[in-house]
């Protein structure tokens, strides 16, 4: 059952979590671009499917923690102190695109916003976390795998 719970883990996470990353960074440079030339209506739908693509992934990418969780449980380490350090950055990585990224990007969907920049920093912080997040998980320090 560990293993099935793990390889759900992991499939989740690169299945969940890179689509989001990937759309988010794509956002800001196309947004710059879409607020440069408001005629042009290609731009402005790449922008809306960018958008949907990072919520709907946001939504599946719960599956990620939940997995984890219960893996982590199952093989009974869930004091371990990498583990809390990838649980506390998975819930920063969380409220960032929660509560700033999407919120950011509805905003330029919708013509309420044109800061870029900013959108294109905060989702910076939400990759940077998730690759700290990524180098928890192969690196565990204190494992006993030797790898």
């Amino acid at each position: 059952m560990t293993k099935f719970l793990l390889a759900v883990h992991v499939l989740a996470a690169i299945v969940a979590v890179g689509p989001v990353t990937v759309a988010a960074s794509m956002f800001p440079p196309v947004a710059r671009r879409a607020l440069a030339a408001p005629e042009d209506p290609g731009a402005a739908g790449t922008l809306d499917l960018l958008h949907r693509i990072c919520r709907v992934y946001a939504v599946v990418g719960v599956v990620v923690p939940v997995f984890g969780l219960a893996t982590a449980s199952r093989m009974g380490m869930l004091g371990s102190g990498w583990l809390i350090a990838s649980i506390v950055l998975t819930a920063l990585a969380a409220a960032v695109l929660g509560a700033l990224v999407l919120p950011g990007q509805s905003a330029v969907v919708e013509g309420r916003g044109t800061d870029t920049a900013r959108l294109a920093m905060l989702t910076g912080v939400f990759n940077l976390l998730w690759a700290a997040v990524t180098v928890l998980m192969i690196v565990r320090p204190g494992s006993t795998t030797g790898a």
